[in-house]
């Protein structure tokens, strides 16, 4: 299910789900619902992400009860609550693990007591069916009752589950085994040592493989750990109303994080995780982001500096206003962006649950059909098979398999058990549980698993300009003072330059203006007042500083006003204006004194990343509005050709450049950071955002990139490719083992080669195969993101 950012959607946590049969069942439930939409069911969390009509929206309650009379207890998760960890993660973990020794303690004593009777032991009690019948109904009353009540509920609604095909196992043998015990002129062998051992196998499968679905889900708890649970409130009337600088002296007291609100001042020291965005009021110090960026290096901050809830303060006590808390922090939102990634499929992923959904009927008509056969026909044909199976079961005289009816039970039995659409269920949930939330440590927001499969087969990478490749602010690059202008040295000409040139742009509000006045706050030259200042709009700025009149502006614009440019100037300017730099002249009254020149300059990894998508066999465009030669000389840059640039752009126009591209048959990606790019993403087959950005270009994309740097973009469809290798990996296991499990549960090779799969051992095999297939998963998150060179 592919919602929007604003589309009515609630989320549901659902007990007892177990295989693929179950989600298929609670979709088909959900689907048929009035005022729904849209579900996307996760096996992995057991949630369900519903979509809404807008128009005659479902009732939770309405909803809950549907999957209740199935059997499935669901609740509806406030989603305002985004920093608590999802229930699903821990419900239950206790109580399974107690049913789990309990039936091991069972298995352990049948085992005791069925070697004994195979050894011919003389022990009181042990060697007596009816002792192990009473172990065998309490293993099914006490750790099996959970299985059965489920598996039979299911069955009564239609639609059989893997409790299902595990409760009919254990109840077949359970009841035959009873029938020959009480009424031992039927002939039948008694078995209640596969029930009980069967039982213990599948709880134990159980157990190991809800430890290792919590593994797939420890990034988000990571995540969520980044939240601190308190805060340092200052309080008093002087924590409103002094100065910043006397702020870090004000009482505080300690206070839940939830309950903070909006103005409220906190006090931050060294060591203390951030528990919300806001803005420093007073203070310096350095903080760590690379828990929601990746970046490794601390970014140092002061006073007006912004600060996000998860980063943690490093060397200096800080004074911060609350601007964002509770849910509504970037933190919380990133935690539900990852929430929602989770239950997003992959459209590999509702093939494997459609199979899955009817895989169960399937398996009851083989275990059928298996009965039927050996029962009427098999032992006949191949009379052979009945002592085969009877040394191969190790029972002598209480075997199953020493008669036809015996036989045939036994193997429709192994059918039953053996037989796991768990794997099925779990092959694509738990690869994009792992991905996400390894993606997300990396600050890389993935916003589901249709992403993950879109992102491994792209074709085309198409990247915007500004603020995608270069860093989305103009930077003052040289200075280049007039030689004939002073005898001074060369650095203090270009000091005096700009300390003019700023101080005349300090009273505008131009980029580049922001641009020279940072450049001289860099380098501490202080800006002088200004007099009589003026500006001409699209020329330049004149006025008085220091006593003489100066203007800045355009070089042509001062030559059309007589003023003269010596010819070493023409050079550079001839040679900035040709890689697309702002070229500003300053003049005094009688001549040009020189050159300033500004630019948006490329991210320090652009090249790099560029050249690692190279190398994955990507396609590369550079797309941007302006100018061709400008645009064309910061491609040659990044080593990429001209035809590989598209210049002069409109936005509609990069729309249509997207859908030209794919019209020729490409997976296209469209990289890009402003609200410019925001129809190219949502024509692409797959929007990646910068994480610098605007909010409309994030909201729009598919993938955020998050941090400074471009290095996340190879990262992230790295990582997008090696978690469809796990995917496919996944599938073909899971495919694999029950074409071969299931023939050999039926009794294929009986005839030739004498094996028979034994019931207890058949539910070893499916435990093993969900267990290899969420440890496959497990394997994505130590693989490293960035390959070593």
């Amino acid at each position: 299910m592919k919602t929007s950012a604003h589309s009515e959607h609630l989320l549901l946590e659902i007990d007892g789900m177990k295989c693929g049969s179950c989600v298929h069942a609670v979709e088909r439930r959900l689907t048929e619902q009035q005022g729904v939409s849209g579900v996307a069911v996760n096996l992995l969390t057991r949630t369900a992400a519903v979509g809404l009509d807008p128009h005659m929206p479902a009732e939770p309650q309405q909803l809950t009860a549907a999957l209740q009379a199935m059997g499935f207890p669901a609740r509806l998760r406030d989603q305002g609550q985004a920093m608590v960890e999802p229930p699903s993660l821990n419900q239950g973990w206790w109580s399974r693990w107690r049913r789990l020794m309990v039936a091991l303690v069972l298995m352990a004593v049948s085992g005791v007591a069925h070697l004994a009777m195979a050894q011919q032991w003389t022990l009181p009690l042990l060697d007596s069916m009816v002792f192990h019948g009473v172990v065998a109904t309490a293993a099914l009353a006490g750790p099996g009752r959970t299985i059965l009540i489920g598996g039979w509920r299911a069955l009564r609604h239609g639609i059989p589950t893997m409790d299902s095909l595990v409760g009919l196992g254990i109840t077949s043998a359970y009841g035959s085994s009873l029938v020959a015990l009480f009424w031992p002129a039927v002939g039948w062998p008694c078995f209640f040592d596969e029930a009980v051992m069967l039982l213990g196998f599948v709880l134990l499968g159980r157990f190991l493989e809800e430890r290792a679905r919590r593994r797939t889900g420890l990034a988000l708890r990571q995540l969520m750990d980044l939240q601190p649970e308190t805060a340092r409130l200052l309080v008093g009337p002087e924590a409103t109303a002094a100065e910043p600088n006397q702020l870090l002296a004000c009482n505080h007291r300690s206070v839940r994080a939830a309950a903070l609100r909006e103005q409220d001042r906190l006090l931050l020291l060294p060591g203390d995780r951030i528990p919300v965005d806001g803005a420093i009021l007073a203070g310096r110090s350095s903080l760590d982001l690379s828990s929601l960026t990746g970046e490794p290096l601390p970014v140092e901050v002061s006073a007006g500096d912004g600060v996000t809830a998860g980063c943690r303060n490093l060397t200096g006590p800080l004074v911060v206003k609350v601007e964002q808390a509770g849910a509504k922090t970037s933190l919380a939102r990133l935690v539900h962006l990852v929430e929602q990634a989770q239950s997003r499929k992959a459209p590999i992923q509702r093939l494997a649950d459609q199979v899955a959904g009817r895989f169960c009927y399937g398996v009851l008509a083989l275990a059928a059909l298996t009965l039927l056969f050996w029962w009427l026909w098999g032992a006949h044909l191949w009379p052979a098979v009945l002592p085969t199976s009877s040394q191969a079961h190790g029972h002598g005289d209480v075997s199953m398999g020493t008669t036809p009816l015996g036989l045939g039970l036994q193997l429709a039995i192994a059918v039953l058990v053996v037989a796991c659409p768990c794997a099925l269920g779990l092959a694509t949930p738990t690869v994009v549980s792992v991905a996400t939330g390894r993606g997300a440590k990396a600050g890389l927001l993935f916003r589901g698993g249709d992403v993950l499969e879109t992102a491994a087969r792209l074709d085309t990478v198409v990247m915007d300009k500004t603020g995608t490749l270069t860093i989305g602010r103009p930077l003052l690059q040289a200075v280049a003072p007039s030689p004939v202008w002073r005898q001074d040295g060369a650095e203090a000409r270009e000091t005096l330059l700009l300390q003019w040139a700023a101080s005349l742009e300090q009273q505008t509000q131009h980029p580049l203006a922001h641009a020279l006045i940072q450049a001289a706050q860099e380098q501490q030259i202080p800006l002088l007042p200004v007099q009589d200042s003026r500006t001409e709009a699209g020329l330049g700025v004149q006025g008085i500083v220091a006593g003489e009149r100066f203007t800045l502006g355009r070089p042509d614009w001062l030559e059309q006003q007589g003023l003269a440019m010596d010819p070493s100037l023409q050079d550079c300017l001839q040679e900035w204006e040709h890689a697309g730099q702002a070229v500003m002249a300053l003049a005094n009254t009688n001549r040009i004194l020189g050159l300033l020149t500004v630019a948006d300059p490329l991210r320090q990894d652009a090249t790099v990343t560029m050249a690692r998508l190279r190398t994955m066999g990507l396609e590369l465009r550079l797309l941007s509005g302006d100018r061709r030669a400008a645009v064309e000389h910061l491609a040659h840059r990044v080593d990429l050709g001209s035809r590989d640039v598209i210049a002069d752009t409109r936005p509609q126009g990069k729309g249509q450049v997207i859908e030209q591209l794919r019209a020729q048959g490409r997976c296209v990606a469209m990289v890009g950071d402003g609200i410019n790019d925001a129809l190219a993403l949502a024509c692409a087959d797959l929007g990646i955002a910068v994480g610098t950005g605007t909010q409309i270009a994030q909201d729009t994309a598919d993938l955020v990139v998050m941090g400074e740097g471009l290095a996340g973009l190879a990262d992230a469809l790295l990582l997008a490719r090696a978690a469809m290798a796990k995917v496919r990996q996944n599938l073909f296991w899971a495919f694999a083992y029950n074409s071969l499990a299931l023939p050999l549960a039926m009794g294929l090779l009986l005839p030739s080669l004498g094996w028979v799969l034994l019931p207890p051992l058949a539910a070893f095999l499916m435990a093993v195969s969900s267990i290899s297939v969420v440890t496959n998963a497990l394997l994505l998150s130590w693989r490293p993101l960035r390959e070593k060179t």
